[in-house]
């Protein structure tokens, strides 16, 4: 499932297209995503202005003219590409090209800029919701996520409270998304790997016993920071099925320092390790156990 850079890079993508332009046509081709689409999601959309184009952890949040808001998930395989009347070849020809399967074109925005944004979803993990800007602190898909990892007010002192007395994993706790929203599986595991911090200590040593950040904190933050800025540069990550709107793939996998790297040497200098796998919370963890502690 994407994490928050391939997120952002879809919404640095489609940003030129739809901020500003209105939404001349809206189709949506099939009764549901992953769950059914609003009686009245087009009519809704129509005849909108899309005013601005955020994100918020794994979602992406269109601002309307009208004081709506379009909430877009991409679940497991969701992608858009951005369409012109004029289209020219998509740049980067050395990437893997976007499939060309269209039976999974599920919803289609016609803009008056001239594009139209077409998400195409083979999985229906995906969905989008039309809701009204002041009930966004009520809606259930949003409410209670925590923190933006690369927001102003995230830092060593809120992580440490937020992890005080956690007796769950350190990264359990980090991929839950009430304590720090928008980081995943890929994300953290290199994070604990850059601040040397094992994926198997306790969250709770984040926070002294006066609740005070221990240097470990500041740590990781620094390292969720420059993994994030790193990947958002590199436009995310494409293990399966993340595509940037101009069809081609990110490339930050190829900067993966320990995920996707279990049998190779340790990265880190003079360590010796070997990076090694194994099943946490459900999920593959990758670390090296000589340098990680």
């Amino acid at each position: 499932m994407p994490e928050l850079p391939e997120v952002e890079t879809v919404r640095r993508g489609l940003q030129p297209a739809m901020e500003g332009s209105t939404i001349l046509k809206a189709e949506a081709r099939r009764k549901d995503l992953r769950f059914p689409f609003q009686k009245d999601f087009i009519a809704r959309l129509e005849g909108q202005t899309v005013t601005g184009l955020g994100r918020r952890a794994k979602y992406l949040m269109a601002d309307l003219g009208s004081g709506d808001v379009l909430l877009m998930h991409l679940g497991m395989s969701g992608s858009f590409r951005v369409l012109h009347d004029s289209a020219a070849a998509a740049p980067g020809r050395f990437h893997h090209p976007r499939g060309e399967e269209r039976a999974h074109d599920h919803v289609v925005f016609h803009m008056s800029s001239g594009a139209s944004v077409v998400f195409n979803d083979p999985r229906r993990f995906g969905y989008m919701k039309v809701i009204a800007r002041n009930a966004l602190e009520h809606e259930p898909l949003l409410k209670g996520l925590g923190p933006e990892p690369l927001g102003n007010e995230f830092d060593a002192a809120m992580l440490a409270r937020a992890c005080a007395n956690k007796k769950t994993s350190l990264k359990a706790a980090l991929l839950d998304q009430r304590v720090v929203a928008g980081l995943g599986n890929i994300y953290v595991c290199e994070a604990l790997y850059r601040s040397h911090l094992s994926p198997r200590r306790l969250a709770a040593t984040l926070s002294t016993k006066k609740g005070e950040p221990t240097d470990h904190a500041g740590r990781l933050v620094t390292s969720i920071h420059a993994v994030l800025n790193q990947a958002i540069r590199a436009g995310g990550s494409s293990i399966s099925d993340h595509r940037q709107t101009s069809g081609e793939l990110g490339y930050f996998q190829h900067a993966f320092t320990v995920y996707d790297r279990a049998g190779e040497k340790c990265q880190t200098a003079r360590c010796g390790g070997v990076v090694r796998r194994f099943v946490q919370n459900g999920r593959s963890t990758f670390w090296c156990a000589k340098c990680q502690k």
